[in-house]
């Protein structure tokens, strides 16, 4: 039902009420209101309100970008909606309000590429359940022809922030690689009762900054591969350094053991950096026994795994380190999501990306 705006009905007055809430002028234009709007003035903020958008989603700060093109969408496609009463002399099917509520569909939709969730998004914010179909056919379509052209917003800022994301399926050219050509070679490994120091040694490295680390059997010698044993974690070897939980000598039973999971649940998700962490030139000669602390069953692959198979694991178990083996079960390299993520941009030219995670 319609009913009348107190609103002022010029240029100035539809400016002015264009100018408050964003979200409340969604609402507001989705709907059969009688509020003039001038056609110019809404050409004008359209324009004006587009690349002030794109201007704040660049800056720093904690904007969005949902609200401001479902207004943009919603102007536009009331300026449409206007312009075609106009031309069919007000026919009931060019309610200026229905365009209005496809635009602004049509207008996210083609930013963010979202179909199904987004229409149960923009049935719910204007409280209008009658043009689902009509909000999934322009939303289907906004998408089809974004995606012809190039990727949605979203796909093409995580590539700028250099964010290892991973595609639900692999490259099409990864189809003649392996896991050996991928791979992060040599790998950091931690033998499976290490001194404290070389623990603290490795995690301050900055230039091996990863997140796990293989646990292999002690050899005798230090250039020779050993069985792999287990996986650790930075942030559990962190939490054992924090405890000490480390004896003098490797042949004594470790009584200061008393670790459960809630001491690694208090640290989760902000764990100490390592500089916070004071490990005494005493302490740097004692022995660490990480048998009972590791993942005794990592998941690895074959050296002449393909790169697919990889990839296809990563995704599907959500992994975050697949430890690469040989023949002999000895470790060879190690593969994480920003190898993959690498190979990815390498293959579009885009290898002058840095990663920063």
């Amino acid at each position: 039902s319609k009913r009348n705006s107190p609103l002022p009905s010029g240029p100035c007055g539809s400016m002015g009420l264009l100018g408050t809430h964003p979200l409340n002028q969604v609402k507001l234009q989705g709907h059969k209101i009688i509020v003039s709007y001038n056609p110019m003035t809404l050409g004008m903020f359209t324009l004006m309100y587009f690349f002030l958008a794109c201007w704040t989603y660049g800056l720093t700060v904690s904007t969005g970008v949902f609200i401001p093109s479902l207004l943009i969408g919603a102007a536009w496609g009331r300026l449409f909606g206007i312009s075609l009463a106009y031309l069919t002399s007000g026919a009931i099917w060019a309610d200026p309000g229905k365009y209005a509520l496809m635009g602004a569909a049509a207008q996210l939709g083609g930013i963010v590429r979202m179909t199904l969730s987004l229409t149960v998004i923009m049935m719910e914010a204007t409280g209008n359940v009658t043009y689902g179909f009509p909000i999934m056919l322009a939303l289907m379509t906004a998408k089809i022809v974004g995606d012809y052209f190039v990727e949605g917003l979203y796909d093409m800022h995580i590539q700028l922030q250099s964010v290892p994301f991973l595609h639900w399926e692999a490259p099409v050219t990864s189809h003649s690689l392996t896991a050996r050509e991928v791979m992060s070679a040599p790998v950091t490994c931690l033998r499976r009762i290490e001194k404290v120091g070389t623990v603290v040694d490795i995690l301050s490295d900055t230039s091996s900054n990863h997140n796990g680390f293989p646990v292999v059997e002690s050899s005798p010698d230090p250039t020779q591969l050993a069985g792999l044993r287990g996986l650790t974690l930075r942030s559990q070897l962190i939490v054992l350094l924090k405890h000490k939980v480390f004896v003098e000598r490797a042949n004594l039973t470790l009584v200061q053991r008393r670790l459960k999971l809630k001491d690694f649940r208090d640290a989760y998700p902000r764990f100490p950096p390592i500089q916070s962490i004071h490990v005494s030139q005493d302490e740097r000669e004692c022995m660490m026994d990480l048998t009972e602390f590791m993942n005794p069953s990592p998941y690895t692959v074959p050296q002449e795994a393909s790169l697919p198979r990889v990839f296809k694991l990563f995704r599907a178990l959500g992994l975050r380190h697949l430890v690469v083996v040989d023949n002999h079960n000895e470790v060879v390299g190690l593969v994480t999501r920003k190898d993959l993520a690498r190979y990815r941009l390498v293959a579009r030219g885009l290898d002058h990306l840095s990663w920063t995670v």
